[in-house]
């Protein structure tokens, strides 16, 4: 389908969460004849419903399957699998599916003065994209530049496209369900940080999710960026369709070679956007700069510097961008010290990838592990931190998983399983005291659950939140 007439288009959005709400707000501004579907009840969703009748949208609550007749379009919410009864019906009906990224590319107005939108540089990955997005973001202010951190974070993308004040360019993160429903999407520069099984649920496969993921490079226009410790991601590379002269950029922690990032020395090395790479390099800024400046975030800053310098951001503003940032909370954030023990709450560590980079960065290790494992196994992430562990402790629904990986391959190091049937606030307190019980001084108490966790708590902001408060309460504050 060509960008089509949107006054009176009989649209479905699939999903009442916050990008159906914002695509069926857009939708019906632009004349769309509008149903929103969602499979859930409840006063939560009735509230929401009520708010989008009053702007003349239908909205169809309990039904999550049924397709209005007439309906020429739907745009998805991402987390709608892509078996979903509702696709099937529209595949029959020969009816396309968006997602609220295609929607909003599709939307893009030109820049005043230039006759083209503003340009996406595109992150994706299993792990780091967030921070990557955000380091990237400041940068770009620090170089200047009107912009901002959207997509699957930050700003809505589709606010950001229809803003009346115009973003010069865009630091755009996109998960794996985003890119699956974005067959348009052409980045000007995009970067895959690292792919690791991860929603495989949702995928079926490994390999359908590094194709999704593998999407954010197609028509590139000038950086195809990848990650030189992970051959899948340069796999992607040669896979993509991109436009004649894009270049494949590589970064990782070692000394750079021509047409790659890297760390020479302390300090982070562009030997990409130079001239002469073969001989030359342009010093980006130090180690030093990069908060906090954990190995895997360092390799974050440095994908994060090479799509602002593919954008022709000077090398100062790179420096100044990576100093102003400040990452969220719950990524690897150092909560306290209570009797010569550090406590590090890296709740957002979700997924088997993301909590092998946290326990990486510390030693020795009582780990606290475990929640809804999302269908990953963790046998190589214990065999690759086994040397690291001092204990762990064990929470979540699929700790069974975890406790049958480290019998495998870490059967001396002692585990302890907190209480089942308990959540919240006085599941955490306990943890957090059986943790404390098993350190030493001098250890680190890490949460990097390697699990999602709703089975316990709303989500990882307040299982991270009630682990801080757990152990202020340890150390008598």
């Amino acid at each position: 389908m060509t960008n089509p007439d949107f006054q009176g288009l009989p649209v479905v959005v699939a999903g009442l969460g916050v990008s159906g709400i914002s695509a069926a707000r857009v939708l019906r501004g632009l004349g769309s004849r509008v149903t929103v579907v969602d499979g859930g009840s409840g006063p939560g969703l009735a509230a929401r419903a009520a708010e989008l009748e009053a702007l003349g949208v239908t909205v169809r609550l309990g039904d999550g399957a049924s397709l209005p007749e007439g309906t020429e379009l739907i745009v998805t919410s991402p987390g709608w699998a892509p078996d979903s009864p509702l696709f099937a019906a529209a595949e029959a009906a020969g009816v396309p599916v968006w997602g609220d990224v295609e929607l909003a590319w599709r939307l893009r107005k030109p820049l005043p003065g230039t006759g083209e939108p503003a340009p996406w540089l595109a992150v994706t990955g299993t792990n780091g994209k967030t921070t990557t997005v955000q380091m990237l973001a400041s940068i770009l202010t620090a170089a200047g530049k009107r912009t901002a951190a959207v997509g699957n974070v930050g700003v809505s993308v589709l606010d950001a496209v229809l803003a009346e004040e115009p973003y010069d360019v865009l630091a755009v993160e996109l998960s794996s369900y985003q890119l699956h429903w974005a067959p348009s999407l052409r980045p000007y520069s995009a970067a895959v940080l690292n792919l690791a099984p991860d929603h495989l649920d949702w995928h079926g496969s490994m390999e359908a999710y590094a194709a999704d993921k593998g999407r954010i490079y197609e028509g590139n226009v000038v950086a195809c960026v990848y990650n030189l410790a992970d051959p899948a991601t340069e796999a992607l590379v040669r896979e993509a369709d991109v436009e004649e002269g894009c270049r494949a950029i590589g970064f990782g922690l070692g000394a750079p070679g021509p047409s790659n990032f890297g760390v020479v020395d302390g300090l982070l090395v562009d030997r990409a956007f130079v001239e002469d790479r073969a001989k030359n390099a342009a010093e980006l800024g130090a180690v030093e700069d990069v908060n906090p400046p954990a190995p895997h975030n360092i390799a974050n800053a440095l994908a994060a510097a090479a799509l602002a310098r593919a954008y022709g951001v000077e090398p100062k503003a790179v420096r100044e961008g990576l100093r102003a940032f400040r990452p969220d909370a719950h990524r690897i954030a150092e909560v306290g010290t209570v009797r010569e023990v550090t406590y590090i709450d890296d709740s957002k560590a979700t997924n088997t990838h993301a909590a092998a980079a946290s326990l990486a960065a510390y030693r020795p290790i009582v780990w606290i592990a475990g929640g809804l494992a999302k269908g990953a196994t963790f046998d190589d992430l214990v065999q690759g931190s086994a040397e690291r562990l001092r204990a762990v402790v064990l929470i979540g629904q699929d700790r069974a998983v975890i406790r049958e990986a480290l019998e495998r391959h870490a059967p001396d190091v002692p585990v302890i399983e907190a209480a089942e049937g308990q959540t919240g606030a006085v599941a955490m307190a306990e943890v957090v005291r059986t943790a404390s019980s098993l350190a030493r001084s001098g250890d680190t108490v890490l949460l990097a659950p390697a699990c999602a966790s709703m089975d316990m708590f709303t989500n990882y902001g307040e299982r991270g939140d009630l682990f801080a408060a757990a152990v202020r309460e340890l150390a008598g504050e």
